[in-house]
């Protein structure tokens, strides 16, 4: 840090802040944008960002009903990783990961990444053949995909239970040594703040009531803060993506449900790898604060609550307690749960619709948060242009008329 940087942090601690200059504006909405943006979570910010940078177009506004990040992005476990099975999934999502390695450069905002390396644990022979299979998958694909041996997963990780006789007994993982996490707030906050210093208007508390047509084509929003016209309109609303696309006459092939995680008392650094066990839904790393956090399986019934279910939250810490019995004597901070859109194949829906000048991006399921940049950049991409990118064309709308499904139920588990 610079002498400029330290006298202008002392100056400010001085005067309690009042100098101290926002992150980003908070403008009025203006009548008419080249592009409305529907939801300002991690998706739609980078969305945002890249039209901007990638693009030229900064006659944007990104709209949400709330806060900025309130939605998913500040919900969820942070787990970033690219070792999926199909040859699409993971060129997706290995974007994804290397803009995440950069990303703290490029925002001058320090998004706190941490590629520490994942474990997938095998627990059962069904997931011993399928684990092999995505390692082959991955590279072939260029991955650092590795398959551990018992030994060496306990290598990694020292408290995990090894007992052949455990009830559910270890027999390897899947490890991606440069997935990792990183801090979902700085996410959100440093593309915002990206996105707003290259003119796009960041407008929160400005829920969309509906969706404007004439035609075949959309013409804007209605908003609780007055009409605004829009040559194209991106929706980006994680959940309730279902309920915005309605208010075009536009069905969505997907199903809204919670998916519950809980973060323990903070300890000593005892868990230095994100480790995952899709087989029990049941997933954990340890935070910078020394919290685990912990990410359960779906709730049993589609929903749009944000609350956490007490059936869900047991099985998962039932599950983790066999696999951690160390963890027994921890005890529990707080839990929550997070609204996720799931599609048919369990991948995404990127790209255009039907109505003309409408785009939509959702389906992400359990995986948003690790597809944030990479998610961004190519839906920014198809919007600027008119047409899907390469990498976002495999997961159109019309795959599922056309049955060209992306199938990532095994490889995304039910968590991720």
């Amino acid at each position: 840090m610079n002498r400029y940087s330290i006298f202008t942090l002392a100056r400010n601690a001085l005067t309690f802040h009042k100098g101290w200059q926002k992150a980003w504006r908070s403008p009025e909405p203006k009548s008419e944008y080249d592009v409305v943006i529907v939801g300002a979570g991690g998706h739609g910010l980078a969305t945002a960002y890249y039209l901007a940078k990638e693009h030229g177009v900064t006659n944007v506004a990104i709209l949400d009903k709330g806060w900025l990040g309130g939605g998913n992005t500040g919900r969820n476990t942070t787990i970033i990783r690219s070792n999926y099975l199909q040859p699409e999934s993971i060129a997706i999502y290995e974007l994804s990961r290397s803009l995440y390695e950069g990303l703290s450069q490029e925002l001058n905002f320090n998004i706190m990444f941490s590629p520490r390396g994942l474990l997938n644990l095998c627990l059962t022979e069904h997931e011993l053949r399928v684990f092999k299979r995505i390692v082959h998958a991955n590279r072939i694909a260029g991955l650092d995909t590795q398959f551990l041996s018992r030994e060496e997963v306990k290598g990694l990780v020292p408290l995990i239970n090894d007992s052949p006789d455990a009830r559910y007994p270890l027999l390897g993982a899947l490890y991606q040594p440069r997935g990792g996490t990183a801090r979902h707030d700085a996410i959100a906050w440093g593309y915002a703040r990206g996105a707003d210093a290259l003119g796009v208007d960041v407008i929160q508390n400005c829920a969309v009531t509906g969706i404007s047509r004439r035609g075949g084509s959309v013409t804007g929003v209605d908003t609780t803060r007055g009409k605004i016209k829009a040559k194209k309109v991106a929706v980006v609303a994680a959940g309730h993506t279902s309920v915005i696309m309605d208010m075009a006459g536009v069905r969505m092939p997907l199903e809204s449900v919670a998916l519950q995680a809980m973060v323990s008392e903070p300890v000593k650094p005892m868990l230095d790898v994100v480790v995952m066990a899709g087989a029990v839904h049941g997933y954990v790393s340890q935070s910078d604060k020394g919290e685990l956090v912990i990410g359960g399986g779906a709730d049993a019934c589609n929903n749009y609550s944000q609350r956490g279910s007490i059936p869900a939250l047991e099985h998962t810490a039932t599950a983790l307690l066999e696999l951690f019995p160390a963890f027994s004597r921890m005890r529990m901070l707080r839990q929550w749960g997070g609204i996720v859109d799931m599609s048919a194949d369990r991948s995404p829906v990127i790209g255009e619709t039907d109505v003309k000048g409408l785009y939509v991006n959702c389906g992400w399921g359990t995986g948003g948060f690790k597809a944030i940049p990479g998610s961004g950049f190519v839906f920014a991409d198809s919007i600027a242009n008119d047409r899907p990118h390469p990498i976002a064309e495999p997961f159109g709308l019309n795959r599922f008329l056309e049955g060209r499904m992306v199938d990532e139920s095994t490889a995304a588990a039910v968590a991720h």
